[in-house]
């Protein structure tokens, strides 16, 4: 992995601190305009990479979108992912328990909707949740939640070995001015006024908290079969083309093979070249 894939991806064991990561980098391109090309070429490798998924039939992929509010989880779905085919590709946004799922242990909602071989799901906020939401207010007390790292990892063995399912975890990583920022453009834009709600600064008054709750999440549950990478989102052309890269790299290691046909290909022609020579003579039956 060369040294840009490094500044990105969470070694397993490694202490992270996030101020250490500038979530303004944007890699060698000073622009959209010069990453775009790139940006389409990993779309395209995905979009074949996702059928030939469906195809062999052995593998499947989850990706999970993490992140502060307006750190562009649905820009990547929107942007990024589009080109999957809906067939065998599913997002998945988990928002606050239900009363019945409060009636579970944390996973029980999650597992569900785990990919089955041959599929991706992308979960836009994930189980995470219930080491970030649950512990900044409090919503469980310190030992239910600091159990559940453990608990996360073993989930994710257990869904990476049981049914080949291959977890890129994602923290998307913006800057607290960048995000006022956006709050700001989305007051200004009638497309996007709909997603303002009074949560959105007032849960700014709990940044150092939620940081200090990731910053826990990515050095205690990145490991080797569920890696998190932090990506630097203030430029969201970045941010696409980074998520964009490790996918299409990803899919091209899993080494996939489009499984053979189940018919006598010979057979089918033969009786291909006997229709097509009987329309020629006009001797096809009704």
């Amino acid at each position: 992995m060369s040294n840009y894939w490094k500044k990105l991806i969470v070694d397993p064991g490694s202490k992270i601190r996030l101020k250490d990561f500038d979530p303004d980098y944007h890699g060698k391109h000073e622009s959209r305009k010069g990453a775009l090309p790139e940006i389409e070429e990993n779309r395209q490798k995905m979009q074949e990479l996702q059928y030939l998924m469906y195809a062999e039939n052995k593998h499947s992929l989850l990706i999970v979108l993490q992140g502060l509010d307006a750190g562009g989880k649905d820009g990547v779905v929107r942007h990024v992912l589009t080109g999957m085919n809906p067939s065998g590709c599913v997002s998945v946004n988990f928002k606050q328990p239900t009363a019945e799922d409060l009636d579970y242990d944390f996973l029980w909602r999650v597992h569900p909707h785990v990919p089955a071989k041959g599929s991706v799901a992308i979960f836009n906020r994930s189980h995470y949740e219930d080491v970030l939401v649950a512990r900044v207010h409090g919503l469980v007390p310190e030992k239910v939640w600091s159990k559940r790292y453990g608990q996360i990892n073993d989930f994710e063995q257990l869904i990476s070995t049981e049914n080949n399912t291959t977890i890129l975890k994602f923290f998307l990583h913006i800057s607290k001015d960048e995000q006022l920022a956006r709050f700001k453009k989305r007051l200004d834009d009638p497309a996007r006024q709909w997603k303002i709600s009074e949560s959105d600064y007032k849960e700014r008054e709990y940044w150092d908290n939620y940081i200090e709750a990731f910053e826990d999440v990515l050095t205690k549950t990145s490991t080797k079969h569920a890696p998190w990478f932090i990506i630097p989102s203030n430029h969201k052309w970045f941010r696409n083309l980074s998520i964009s890269q490790v996918i299409a790299r990803t899919m091209e290691e899993m080494d996939m093979q489009f499984p053979k046909p189940t018919v006598n290909l010979g057979e089918i022609r033969r009786k291909y070249h006997q229709a097509a020579d009987e329309e020629k003579s006009g001797g096809k039956k009704d």
